[in-house]
C-alpha cells in the first residue's frame, strides 16, 4: 500500500514549541495544504450570505421568488454531498474535490449573470449540486493522511479556518456588495476554483489501493450501518437546531424591535468566540471520549438557545450566542472524526456525504420549521423548542456512545497494529 510521508518541520525551540505541538505539530504537509485551501475557499465565501439581497434587489425578485431560489439551492446541496460521496470512492479524492471546487466557480459565476427567474433557478440548481460535492472527498482525504489518534484534532482545525475565512468574507463582502454584487460573484469563483487546483497541484491522491478495493456495496451498505444511520440522525438534529441562529434568529430579534445591525453585532459573536477559544480547546477536547463532549455540546446549545427566550436586547441575545458557540465548538472538535472512525476506507467518501446530507437537510429544514414555530407560538415557543431537541440529541447521544467506543477502539487497535 502506498503511503504518502512529509518531512517534518523541525521544533521550534521554547514555551512556543511546548504550546504549539500538541495543537498543530506532527500533521503531514499535505494536511496543510488541504487546510490552506479551505481557508482561501472561505475567505471568498461571500454570495450565500448576501445571495436573498441580490435577488430582491439587483434581479428584482420577489420574495416568494427569492425563497424558491433559495430552497433550489439547499435541495441541491443534498443531491451533491451524496454524488460528491460516490465520486470521492470511485473516482478519487483528488479528481471530486477538484472537478468540484473548479465546476462551483464556474456555476457562481453562471447564476451572477443569468437574467429572468427560470434562468436563475436552473443556476441556482447547478450550483447547489457542486458547492458543497468537495466535502465529502475533503474529509476522506483527511482521514487517509491522519492516523485516527490525530483525526480529531486535524478537523478541528479545519473548523477553526473554516471561521476565520468566513469572519473575514461576512466584512469583507458587505463592503464589496455596495461596491456591485458582481464581485461578490467572481471573488467567490476563484477563490472556489483556486482551492480545488491548489489541491490538485500539492496533493497526490490519497485513496490506497487497498480503499479502491474495498470500495463495494455503495450508499446500501452505508445505509445498513445503523450506528452511522443513528449518528446522521442525531447530527440532522442537531444541525437544525444550530441553524436557527443564522436563520430565525433576526426575525426574532426584529420582533423586538432590533434590526439588521444589531443581529450582525449579536452574531459576530460567534465567530470571535471561535477563532479565538477554538485553538486553545481543541486538542484538550479531542482526548476526550468524542460521545460525551458531543452529549456536552448539544446540551450547552440547548441551554444557549433556552435562554434565548428571555432575551429582548442586544447585550442579552449576544450572551446567549456566546452561550450556544461554546457547545458549537465542543461539537465541531469531534464530530467529523467520529464519522472517519466509522467509514470502512473504502466507503469514506460515501460516508462523509451521508453525513454531509445531515447539515444540508438541517440548513435547508431550519429556516422552514423554524419561521413555522415563530409564526404559530412566538419566540418563546420556537427557543425552548430548540432547548428540548438539543437535550434530546445530547441523549441520544449518549445512548449511541457504547456503539462508538467499540468501533473506535477496533479502528485504534487496527492503525496501532499496522506500525
Amino acid at each position: 500500500m502506498t503511503t504518502l510521508e512529509d518531512t517534518p518541520v523541525g521544533p521550534v525551540p521554547g514555551r512556543l514549541a511546548a504550546f504549539l505541538h500538541p495543537r498543530v505539530g506532527g500533521l503531514p504537509r499535505h494536511f496543510w495544504v488541504l487546510w490552506a485551501g479551505t481557508l482561501l475557499n472561505r475567505l471568498g465565501t461571500m454570495v450565500e450570505p448576501f445571495l436573498g439581497l441580490y435577488l430582491t434587489t439587483a434581479r428584482g425578485l420577489s420574495l416568494a421568488q427569492a425563497g424558491v431560489v433559495l430552497a433550489v439551492l439547499g435541495a441541491g446541496s443534498l443531491g451533491g454531498q451524496m454524488a460528491g460521496g460516490a465520486l470521492a470512492d470511485r473516482l478519487g479524492r483528488r479528481a471530486t474535490l477538484t472537478l468540484a471546487t473548479v465546476g462551483t466557480g464556474t456555476a457562481m459565476l453562471a447564476l451572477g449573470y443569468a437574467q429572468g427567474f427560470a434562468a436563475i433557478v436552473a443556476a441556482a440548481l447547478l450550483l447547489g449540486v457542486l458547492l458543497d460535492m468537495y466535502r465529502p472527498a475533503a474529509q476522506a482525504m483527511v482521514a487517509d493522511v491522519i492516523s485516527p489518534a490525530d483525526r480529531p484534532r486535524a478537523f478541528g482545525l479545519l473548523f477553526w479556518a473554516v471561521n476565520l475565512g468566513w469572519a473575514v468574507a461576512m466584512v469583507l463582502g458587505g463592503a464589496l456588495a455596495q461596491e456591485g454584487f458582481l464581485w461578490l460573484f467572481w471573488i467567490d469563483a476563484l477563490t472556489c476554483a483556486g482551492f480545488g487546483i491548489l489541491v490538485w497541484r500539492a496533493v497526490p491522491e490519497t485513496r490506497s489501493r487497498d480503499a479502491r478495493a474495498g470500495d463495494s456495496g455503495g450508499f446500501g451498505r452505508v445505509l445498513r450501518d445503523r450506528v452511522m444511520v443513528c449518528y446522521v440522525l442525531i447530527t440532522l438534529v442537531y444541525t437544525f437546531v444550530l441553524m436557527q441562529g443564522m436563520t430565525t434568529m433576526p426575525l426574532a430579534m426584529k420582533e423586538d424591535g432590533l434590526g439588521p445591525r444589531a443581529y450582525g453585532l449579536a452574531i459576530g459573536a460567534n465567530g470571535v468566540l471561535i477563532i479565538i477559544v477554538q485553538p486553545l480547546v481543541n486538542a484538550w477536547l479531542t482526548r476526550r471520549d468524542h460521545s460525551l463532549v458531543l452529549a456536552a455540546g448539544f446540551a450547552l446549545v440547548g441551554i444557549g438557545y433556552g435562554l434565548t427566550s428571555l432575551a429582548s436586547t442586544v447585550a442579552a441575545y449576544t450572551a446567549t450566542i456566546l452561550v450556544w458557540t461554546l457547545g458549537e465548538i465542543a461539537a465541531a472538535a469531534v464530530l467529523q472524526a467520529v464519522v472517519a472512525d466509522l467509514a470502512p476506507a473504502g466507503l469514506r467518501g460515501r460516508y462523509g456525504g451521508l453525513y454531509g446530507m445531515a447539515w444540508s437537510g438541517g440548513f435547508l429544514l431550519a429556516p422552514l420549521g423554524g419561521t413555522q414555530l415563530l409564526g404559530s407560538g412566538g419566540a418563546i415557543t420556537l427557543w425552548l423548542t430548540c432547548a428540548g431537541l438539543a437535550f434530546t440529541a445530547a441523549a441520544a447521544q449518549l445512548a449511541l456512545a457504547p456503539a462508538i467506543r467499540r468501533r473506535r477502539a477496533a479502528v485504534l487497535d487496527t492503525s496501532f497494529s499496522s506500525k
